[in-house]
């Protein structure tokens, strides 16, 4: 009974510190944001004369 009480505790920290892990390799990632491409001249056109 002890010994499935031992392996319970280390798989539980395993999962754990595994868990730990990925959490803060996920808040360590640099997000990027791509530019917004301006709009080309006859659409800019087209949404100043419907104004």
């Amino acid at each position: 009974m002890i010994t499935v009480l031992v392996i319970s505790i280390i798989v539980i920290l395993i999962v754990l510190a595994l868990s730990v892990l990925t959490i803060g390799k996920g808040y360590s990632y640099k997000h990027t944001v791509d530019p917004i491409d301006p709009l080309p001249e006859y659409e800019r056109k087209k949404e100043e004369s419907e104004k």
